[in-house]
């Protein structure tokens, strides 16, 4: 089922809810190889450990088993249904699960360390307001590991050279689809940079993207192999997905996230936000945000009753 678009106050967003991403995508739909290849990719830029990570647009928890050096996890995403499934197969142990939009990110400031965001960007109408979020969540000194659609990837240079195509050297975002981006990754590292966010390392992930090479090759093989080249090969960027690890401006305190998780209201920007019987309340606008299936939810209720069937 293919995502619908919801209105985040006046910016669409992408939304995955109900529909069957894990299964249409990921699944058994040929993809191994991408998974083993970002999974490598991430394992080589991710602090091995650490007190809170979030993970945006987790879905249903594809990158979780990644995250095992993390005193609580973090899985944020638009879509209930997916968290669902992630909460079902994951529990609740290390593992705390957010319903939100990027846009409004309802944690509070510096609560996190690391943060991390995989196969979102394509999606996003608003790049700068998506780093400035993760900028404010994260600690200062803390990581942000951040992939994204590259378009200048070798299928559109060849394109490019016989005259086809988009120009991949042009900076500017290209809309491949509706609220489908691919991005140059200069302009990625300096949106990055104006939000206080340092690209540090890079990788080139994904070379071997191919469906003959995949159906003659073993995912295993070609991930490995993929997995030798990302770093050598970042400068270059020539690969269809590419990966910045970030470090956050130093300009508070850098100490770890430590304590509770605090939350802020999407409505005012106040926090934190008072803990009550089912949910969490808003000392300044009284909004309420309920803990749904053990979900904590900061979008349209009504919305998410209907999946949960409490509507």
């Amino acid at each position: 089922m293919s995502p619908a678009t919801t209105e985040g106050r006046e910016r669409p967003i992408c939304d995955y809810e109900g529909s069957t991403y894990r299964t249409d995508f990921w699944e058994g739909q040929g993809r191994e190889y991408e998974d083993l290849a970002e999974r490598a990719a991430l394992r080589a830029l991710l602090p091995p450990e650490g007190g809170r990570l979030l993970d945006i647009g987790a879905g249903f928890g594809r990158l979780a088993a990644l995250y095992g050096g993390y005193r609580q996890v973090v899985l944020l995403d638009y879509s209930f249904s997916q968290l669902q499934y992630a909460r079902q197969r994951l529990g609740d142990e290390g593992f705390v699960y957010v319903a939100a939009d990027i846009y409004r990110l309802p944690l509070g400031t510096h609560t996190v360390d690391t943060t991390v965001m995989v196969r979102v960007l394509h999606h996003l109408v608003d790049v700068p307001l998506a780093f400035r979020q993760i900028g404010r969540v994260t600690r200062p000194g803390g990581t942000f590991v951040l992939e994204f659609a590259n378009k200048r990837h070798l299928k559109n240079l060849v394109r490019h050279l016989l005259g086809r195509g988009v120009n991949p050297f042009a900076p500017e975002p290209y809309a491949f689809a509706s609220l489908h981006y691919d991005y140059h990754p200069d302009w990625i590292r300096q949106r990055l940079g104006a939000e206080g966010l340092e690209a540090e390392e890079a990788r080139s992930v994904s070379f071997f993207r191919l469906g003959a090479l995949k159906r003659a090759v073993s995912p295993g093989a070609l991930a490995r192999l993929d997995a030798a080249l990302q770093r050598p090969l970042a400068p270059l960027a020539v690969a269809p997905s590419h990966f910045y690890r970030c470090r956050v401006a130093t300009t508070g305190d850098a100490k770890a996230a430590s304590g509770e998780l605090a939350f802020r209201c999407p409505s005012c920007d106040h926090e934190p936000l008072e803990r009550v019987a089912a949910g969490w309340t808003c000392g300044r606008c009284a909004a309420h945000w309920p803990i749904i299936d053990g979900i904590h939810v900061f979008k349209d209720v009504a919305a998410v009753d209907a999946v949960a069937g409490n509507g």
